[in-house]
Formats: C-alpha cells, sequence, structure tokens
C-alpha cells in the first residue's frame, strides 16, 4: 500500500468523481482506476459504489477513509518534522482543544512565534477529551487542551494560568434570564442540554457533577453535546438550557442568547498535555519554552 495511492484514493472520496479527481491529480483515468481496483484488491474489499458519473463511498470505504486521513496526517506530520531540523526554526505545531477561551492564551504564543519565523504554521483541531486524547495518542497532535476534570495519567502536562466559569446559555426572553445567576434549584425543573464529556466522567473530582451533588440524577436531561455551536441552536429553538462555560456562545447585543453564571460560582481549570517521553520538534520546543515563559510572567 503505497502513499500516493491513498492520496487518490482520497481525493476521489472528496471529489465523488474519478473525473474529477483525475484532472485535479493531473493524470489520466484509466491510470487511477487502475489504482483504486489494484487497491480494492489488496485489501479484498470493494471501497466505491461506482455508477456512471460518481463514485461513492461503500461502509468500508467510510472506514478506510478515516484510517487513510490518519496515515496521511502522520506521514505529512513526520516530513514536516523532519525538515524542521535543517537549523532555521520553520514547520508545523498541531494543537488540540475543546472550546475553552483560553485558547486565546495559546494564539498569542503562536502570534508572537510567528512574527519571528513566519514559516511556521499551527494546526488547531477541536473537540471534547476523547478526540483530542485519541488523537494525541496516535501522534497526530503535539499538544492537547484539556478541560479540568481530565484524566492526565497518560500524559505530561502544564496547569495553564485560567479558569473557565460554568453558567447556563438560555433564551434572553425566557424568565430566567431575568436573574443575575443561576442556582441549583432554578435548574431543576428545566429541560438541559449537557456536555457529553461531563456525563461521561462521573467519577470523584467531577466539579460540575459534584455542584448538583445528590440532585444530579434528578436532573431533566433532554439533550447532550459535544461542542457548544450546535447546543446554542438548540437553546434559540427553545429545546432547554445548555449548561456550558462562558466565552464561547455568541451572546452578543445581536444574539437571542444570554448567559448567567452558576451560584455558588463553578469554575474548571484547564491543562496543556503531551505524551510522555514526548520527542518535540524544534518548533514543538520553541512552542513550549514561549508558553513556559508567558505563564511565568502571568503568575508573578
Amino acid at each position: 500500500m503505497e502513499i500516493r495511492v491513498l492520496r487518490y484514493f482520497l481525493t476521489i472520496a472528496e471529489k465523488g468523481s474519478i473525473t474529477a479527481a483525475a484532472e485535479q491529480l493531473h493524470i489520466t483515468q484509466p491510470t487511477l482506476s487502475r489504482q483504486i481496483k489494484d487497491l480494492e484488491e489488496e485489501l479484498r474489499q470493494k471501497l466505491f459504489i461506482r455508477s456512471s458519473h460518481s463514485m461513492k463511498l461503500t461502509q468500508e470505504g467510510f472506514i478506510f477513509r478515516q484510517r487513510a486521513e490518519e496515515i496521511i496526517s502522520m506521514v505529512d506530520k513526520t516530513s514536516a518534522e523532519f525538515l524542521s531540523m535543517s537549523g532555521t526554526i520553520t514547520g508545523d505545531i498541531y494543537i488540540g482543544s475543546g472550546e475553552t477561551p483560553t485558547v486565546s492564551l495559546i494564539a498569542d504564543i503562536i502570534a508572537e512565534i510567528r512574527k519571528e519565523y513566519p514559516d511556521i504554521c499551527c494546526h488547531l483541531y477541536s473537540g471534547n477529551e476523547a478526540d483530542v486524547t485519541e488523537r494525541l495518542d496516535k501522534g497526530l497532535l503535539d499538544f492537547g487542551i484539556l478541560v479540568q476534570p481530565a484524566d492526565l495519567t497518560k500524559y505530561d502536562c502544564l496547569h495553564l494560568p485560567a479558569e473557565d466559569i460554568w453558567g447556563v446559555v438560555m433564551r434572553k426572553d425566557s424568565a430566567l434570564a431575568q436573574k443575575k445567576e443561576i442556582s441549583k434549584n432554578d435548574l431543576l425543573s428545566l429541560p438541559l442540554i449537557m456536555s457529553r464529556q461531563v456525563l461521561m466522567t462521573k467519577s470523584a473530582g467531577n466539579a460540575l457533577i459534584d455542584w448538583f451533588g445528590e440532585d444530579f440524577d434528578r436532573l431533566n436531561i433532554v439533550t447532550t453535546f459535544n461542542l457548544i455551536y450546535n447546543a446554542a441552536l438548540m437553546v434559540k429553538s427553545g429545546v432547554g438550557y445548555a449548561v456550558s462555560i462562558d466565552g464561547i456562545a455568541n451572546i452578543s447585543s445581536n444574539s437571542d442568547l444570554c448567559f448567567r453564571p452558576l451560584v455558588p460560582k463553578m469554575t474548571s481549570g484547564l491543562d496543556l498535555i503531551w505524551k510522555k517521553h514526548q520527542a518535540f520538534s524544534p518548533v514543538s520546543d520553541l512552542f513550549l519554552e514561549r508558553l513556559h515563559k508567558k505563564i511565568c510572567y502571568l503568575c508573578g
């Protein structure tokens, strides 16, 4: 199985036709068709459903696309790392994170580095804890940012000097929006939209579940979410009230939504993590060094 053929496969999957893929790849259609047929024979699986004008992935094709994307990503990342060892600091850094305003701290570091080394490129991946740690474990990310509580036993980490404030995203015209703060009792009878990550971490040290205490099992959870954007659309449509952190849902003056913090105040810390015994590229080393300096400065 050649990397070149994996790129061919992914191009066809993206374009949906042999003709469009061949044009983009600058090879003939018969050559491309033969390469994909050979790949299917090697895998002993049919990857595409063929018609006169289109190529659609089979179920096996969808599975193979995920694997091919991971392989190509790892190959490109490895090539970039070794090219960056040439003496001049250049290359790529891969960071995964859940939705949190603390990403602005990372953005400041990247902006600072790029002023000195404009050939550096940063790749951001958004996802929950499971998404980020899976990609980190596979070597597809250099760093991950996790919102506590999170299992850090497999990783080295750097605690970030920031906290996310928990509260409720709701419609501005809801009765609850008249309150400045939201208590546990305010939420017990309401339809709630909750993060799947919180619900999957029902263990000691889960600050949000601990905040609700024995009443957590009484909550009327009608929808779960991975990232807040879609959850906010649910709130806007009147499905329920989203329990989330501040600073990520659109609550501007033009928005139908607002945010109210929980009382007693509830916050979550954040950690930058990386694989133990990680061999960093020069770019990743530089990023971690600058972040250390920034944290020391902020903490006085």
